[in-house]
């Protein structure tokens, strides 16, 4: 779907100078339920499309780490094995211009597959306001310096 909005909700907009990706979170999920399959490959080939055709149009990209979602109704151990895999790309040098670590910011420390319980809306998955707050937070905004 990303690949899809890309043009229209990025390319095409003046002034775009940077682009934050948290993508793929529900097309994991969903899988389980919509019977088709994707693989971490397959969320990380996305990733490097987007990454390219932003570079192409001199647009910087901040690889977001997908949040936990364990709680929600379409969390499945095999989906978090896809999920853990995307984070430890989007955490490695080299593809993205920065990195947020989202995941980092509101996951519990007892239970990482699951939000703090304060940091989700209620569904496992969504962020509250507590978690939107946190999530703000764990934007370094000097990555946005000019260089």
């Amino acid at each position: 779907m990303a690949l899809a909005r890309l043009d229209h909700d990025v390319l095409t907009q003046a002034g775009v100078k940077w682009v934050m990706l948290l993508e793929s979170i529900n097309d994991i999920g969903n899988q389980m339920r919509q019977n088709y399959t994707i693989s971490a490959g397959d969320v990380i080939n996305g990733y490097r499309q987007i990454i390219e055709r932003a570079h192409t149009h001199g647009i910087k990209v901040i690889g977001c780490t997908l949040t936990p979602y364990e709680g929600a109704p379409y969390y499945s151990d095999a989906g978090e094995v896809i999920r853990q895999a995307v984070n430890v790309f989007i955490r490695s040098p080299g593809a993205f211009d920065a990195v947020v670590d989202f995941d980092a910011a509101v996951r519990d420390p007892d239970n990482p597959r699951r939000f703090r319980t304060e940091m989700h809306s209620g569904d496992f998955l969504h962020p509250s306001d507590a978690g939107y707050q946190v999530m703000a937070n764990a934007v370094d905004l000097s990555i946005f310096a000019v260089k």
